[in-house]
């Protein structure tokens, strides 16, 4: 029984070996399991991070099930480290089987943007994506082992929008209603074009709020290019009681905050940006923003 279990062990070893020899990739010729980086998009960016979704398939060729209690990963871009952050949830992976993970993800913004500012620089289209993971497993018979889990994959290089308030033109003051309207310049430096939608915005002046307004219709953002948008939004009087006097004689030293909000939207269905969620907050005073404050 013994000699007959050794022969069926090395037969299914060898038909597994030969089918691992003639893999190509990172993880040819081996028998142990495998992480493989698929693709990452982003869900959401704020003024200070940006949430991003790594799927990664995770392969057991073993043929014994196993169980992962806990998996601590890093994420590279460019062979820089973006994120160190754990898996909490366990991982049971059958045997002969695999199955792919979404691992959210919170970047902190300047350290992307860091990377990807390099990259744009070089004019890099694509770029190397790494994962590390360190893997905890529960294995029948075997017990606790730890393994060292790598994956590298090129891909394409997901730039950021760049938006910049370029001009706040207020009508003339009236007793009635003010007409604003804030010019926004948009640079994608992809090589898609992009959608916004569901475009939400607030203007601050000295704390208080004074204007909001939306645009629920898609802007199309074209290619390795600047799109210049006018959202338009009519104040009451009401709004700018007591402010007048800053809006005329203090823009120098009064602060403004402009925050946008919009939906991301690739009619191409790019999974980098798939409903991705932007929220901008940006600051100054009034006289950096504001050109003609009154007529």
């Amino acid at each position: 029984m013994l000699l007959i279990g050794g022969i069926v062990a090395y037969l299914w070893y060898d038909r597994v070996r030969r089918t691992a020899e003639t893999e190509t990739g990172p993880y040819d010729n081996t028998l142990q399991p495998r992480l493989e980086l698929s693709r990452f998009d982003i869900s959401d960016i704020d003024a200070e991070n940006v949430k991003i979704n790594a799927y990664i398939l995770i392969d057991n060729p073993l043929p014994v099930a196993f169980t992962a209690n806990s998996l601590s990963y890093t994420v590279s871009i460019d062979s820089t480290t973006v994120v160190e952050s754990r898996y909490a949830k366990p991982i049971s992976l059958n045997a002969s089987d695999s199955t792919l993970l979404t691992f959210p993800m919170t970047v902190p913004l300047n350290k992307l943007v860091a990377v990807l500012k390099r990259l744009e620089k070089r004019g890099q289209d694509s770029t190397d994506y790494a994962v590390r993971a360190t893997v905890n497993l529960d294995v029948p018979l075997l017990g606790q082992k730890t393994l060292t889990l790598t994956n590298s994959r090129r891909m394409p290089a997901v730039y950021l929008p760049d938006i910049k308030v370029e001009d706040i033109d207020l009508g003339k003051l009236s007793l009635k209603e003010t007409d604003l309207a804030a010019k926004i310049s948009i640079r994608n430096p992809n090589l898609f074009p992009m959608s916004i939608a569901n475009t939400r915005y607030t203007i601050s002046i000295n704390n208080e709020l004074v204007a909001e307004g939306s645009q629920p219709e898609p802007i199309l953002i074209k290619r390795k290019a600047t799109t210049p948008v006018v959202f338009p939004v009519t104040l009451k009087p009401g709004k700018l009681i007591g402010l007048t006097g800053k809006v005329l004689f203090e823009k120098k030293k009064t602060p403004m905050t402009i925050t946008f909000r919009c939906t991301i939207v690739d009619k191409r269905n790019n999974p980098s940006f798939k409903n991705s969620k932007l929220a901008l907050n940006i600051t100054g005073t009034m006289d950096e923003f504001l050109r003609k404050a009154t007529e």
